[in-house]
C-alpha cells in the first residue's frame, strides 16, 4: 500500500524509484503465487468462489504491461488493495450486507429517480428559458438538481440568482432539498436498517 502511494511521488521515485519498482513485482509475485496455490488446490472449485474471480480480477490488472495501450489498466492496479477484503473475513461480512441490502435498496432509487424526473421537467418549465446553463435541457436540469442535492453551493449558484427573477423560487427548491436530502435519505437508511435486521434474524 505504501509503496503504491509513494509512486505518485516525483521525488520519491528519483530517490527510490528502483526499490518502489522492486517492491511492486515482488508482492505481484506473492500474489500470483498465492492464486496459482488456491487453483492447484481448489481446482474447479476455485472459480465458484466470487472472491477469487475477484482475486484474479484485481492481480491481472496488475499484471498488464506497462504501455500506452494499458495506461488505464495500470492505472487501476491501486485495486489490489481491495485483497484486504478477501483477507479479513470481517471485511468480507460488511461487504456481504451490504450487498445484501441492494435488493431492499431497489425501490428507493426508483422513487429518487421519479422525484428527480418530476422536478428536473418542472424546473425546465420553470426557469429553462432564462437560465439555459442551469435548467436549459433536461440534462442540465437533473445535473442541477444533482448539485442541489450534493449541498454544492446550491445557494450561490443556482438559488442565489434565480430568485433574483424569481422571488417565489424557494417554494420549489426547498421542498425539493427536503425531499431528497433527508426524507429519501432516512427512508434508505430505515430500508437498509430492516435487511440487517432480516438478515440477522433469518441467520439466529
Amino acid at each position: 500500500m505504501a509503496a503504491l502511494g509513494l509512486e505518485t511521488s516525483a521525488t520519491a521515485m528519483t530517490n527510490f524509484g528502483a526499490l518502489l519498482t522492486a517492491i511492486d513485482r515482488f508482492v505481484i509475485g506473492v500474489f500470483v503465487i498465492e492464486i496459482l496455490a488456491r487453483l492447484i488446490v481448489q481446482r474447479g472449485r476455485f472459480f465458484r468462489d466470487g472472491w477469487n474471480i475477484f482475486d484474479v480480477f484485481v492481480v491481472g490488472i496488475a499484471l498488464a504491461p506497462a504501455t500506452a495501450a494499458f495506461s488505464v489498466l495500470r492505472a487501476l492496479r491501486v485495486l489490489r488493495l481491495l485483497r484486504l477484503i478477501t483477507a479479513v473475513p470481517a471485511l468480507q461480512r460488511v461487504v456481504g450486507g451490504l450487498i445484501g441490502a441492494l435488493p431492499g435498496m431497489g425501490s428507493i432509487l426508483l422513487l429518487i429517480a421519479l422525484i428527480f424526473y418530476v422536478c428536473a421537467v418542472m424546473a425546465v418549465n420553470l426557469y429553462g428559458a432564462q437560465y439555459p446553463e442551469l435548467f436549459g435541457t433536461l440534462g442540465a436540469s437533473l445535473f442541477t438538481l444533482f448539485t442541489i442535492m450534493t449541498l454544492e453551493g446550491w445557494v450561490e449558484r443556482v438559488v442565489n440568482p434565480i430568485m433574483e427573477t424569481h422571488p417565489y423560487a424557494w417554494l420549489f427548491f426547498i421542498p425539493f432539498f427536503i425531499i431528497t436530502t433527508f426524507w429519501v435519505l432516512a427512508l434508505s437508511a430505515l430500508s437498509e436498517t430492516s435487511s440487517t435486521l432480516r438478515s440477522v434474524s433469518s441467520k439466529s
